[in-house]
């Protein structure tokens, strides 16, 4: 171990907000999402004057509610006599040419991305920044719930709830901020990080991206963004991070995590645990450390753990403080999380809208709950990422016992001619058509999985979309069916 973990650093340090934020009116459009939810709680716990407005409502909104920021149903010019901001943010859901940005820029008002403000919070900070096509809201969850337990305080903006600290973002008086970075449209390269971890690297939002090489691109100008003497923490089982490590000279800084003994972070010895969790020998730099014990499943967050133990290391956090805050911690939000039971049906939820994360989620829940028939719900995520990726929906869908799909949620985003879920159907083979079935809405879809469950039946409805509601409404029509209601 090379003389162990470092000592919990003392001297906690209490960053003072940038004056820059806090003494403005800021409103944020699209304020609903997790991601700039998040933005407005650290906002308004600088001290700056928060107020936002999004079309739809959310348990986010909700909550901002309740903390005492102004929340505004649909979104208005209107929005500048009562809240005169001095800045507009604005989230990637929302078009460049909507009216009022195009009156913000007319009334001489700053308009910026979510991710410019983000950065400035996150820059005055020792910040560790978790980035990757998947794994990266669980992976940055692990981390704050960690540096949360470790009592060092840190400031967190995660794209999902962390169950055990009950938000998706919190500014401590901690020198450390754990930040989830997206890189669906390159913000993250705003983005300057102490310690910079890489879960992998898929080809995704190809309205964005026009091949691959684009796709590393941009993540090699987010590790070169690095600041001076920091590390970045790469996933070397995953071939695009492996493509970046090789095609970009990327070793100056670098701690490897991966299977086995070979990586600076190694699991070995891996054992899934009947009904959820997992165990492993956890290995630094060849030598054994101890054995990590897990309440999540899946070989996914085994790795999105060894990210964990690396950067905490990195931190200066304890070893035995990591050890008991991965044990305890139990999923994001929507990341395979348990919503209900009724009788023997198992209902679960998960935000997977790629077909990797399908085949990743699909495949634990065979790991945890062997012999059990598992019936998908699928909604389709965006226009252009179902047109690029409709056969491998496909194929991730043949690891469920029977899917249904619901049609796509577009995210803001135009139709587009020919598209639709029917592309997903049809690209099933013959041989498993009678297994899947369209569903054209909520309510058609309720009556069909209902029909089909039965006792022992694993439910789980996935997509980055509304389809998260659902869980809770087939529990409760399962439940008037079984008379538990």
């Amino acid at each position: 171990m090379g003389g162990g973990f470092l000592t919990l650093l003392k001297g906690v340090v209490a960053m003072q907000p940038d004056v820059e934020l806090k003494t403005k009116n800021i409103h944020l459009m699209g304020i609903g999402g997790a991601g700039m939810s998040g933005l407005a709680v650290l906002l308004d716990q600088l001290g700056a004057n928060v107020s936002g407005c999004d079309e739809g409502e959310s348990s986010y909104a909700e909550k901002l509610k309740k903390q005492g920021i102004p929340v505004e149903q649909g979104h208005s010019v209107d929005h500048f006599e009562k809240y005169n901001p001095d800045i507009i943010v604005f989230s990637s859901a929302i078009p460049q040419d909507h009216p009022e940005m195009t009156a913000a820029w007319q009334r001489g008002v700053r308009v910026s991305r979510r991710a410019e403000i983000l950065g400035i919070i996150f820059n005055a900070r020792c910040g560790v920044g978790v980035a990757g096509t998947h794994g990266k809201t669980t992976t940055s969850s692990m981390i704050s719930l960690t540096a949360e337990m470790a009592g060092m305080d840190p400031s967190i903006a995660v794209g999902g709830e962390v169950l055990e600290i009950g938000t998706n973002a919190k500014l401590g008086r901690g020198k450390y901020m754990v930040a989830e970075l997206d890189e669906s449209d390159r913000s993250f390269v705003y983005f300057h990080p102490e310690i910079a971890v890489v879960t992998n690297i898929d080809w995704d939002h190809r309205d964005h991206y026009m091949t691959f090489k684009a796709v590393t691109d941009a993540f090699n100008e987010f590790l070169s963004n690095r600041k001076e003497g920091g590390k970045s923490i790469l996933c070397m089982e995953d071939p695009g991070v492996k493509a970046l490590f090789s095609d970009y000279g990327v070793k100056d800084g670098v701690v490897t995590y991966g299977w086995g003994t070979n990586w600076n972070w190694g699991a070995a010895d891996i054992k899934h645990v009947d009904g959820g969790g997992a165990r492993y020998k956890l290995f630094c730099d060849g030598q054994v450390v101890d054995e990590i014990e897990l309440k999540v499943s899946g070989e996914h967050n085994i790795l999105n753990s060894l990210a964990t133990c690396a950067a905490a290391f990195e931190m200066g956090i304890p070893f035995e403080s990591v050890k008991r805050a991965l044990a305890r911690f139990s999923g994001a939000k929507r990341r395979l999380q348990k919503i209900g039971q009724v009788g023997d049906i198992l209902i679960y939820d998960d935000y997977g809208h790629h077909p990797n994360e399908i085949k990743a989620t699909l495949g634990t829940v065979r790991q945890i709950f062997k012999g059990r028939r598992i019936i998908a719900v699928f909604q389709p995520h965006r226009f252009s990422r179902t047109a690029a990726l409709y056969k491998e929906f496909a194929d991730a869908l043949s690891y469920a016992d029977n899917a249904f799909i619901l049609p796509i949620y577009s995210s803001s985003e135009a139709p587009m001619e020919g598209v639709s879920s029917q592309l997903i159907f049809d690209a099933i083979t013959q041989d498993r058509k009678s297994h899947y079935e369209l569903c054209g809405d909520f309510d058609t879809l309720l009556k069909s999985v209902c029909r089909v469950a039965n006792d022992g039946d694993i439910i789980l409805t996935i997509g980055a979309g509304s389809v998260g509601t659902l869980g809770k409404r087939i529990c409760e029509t399962l439940g008037v069916l079984k008379g538990e209601k």
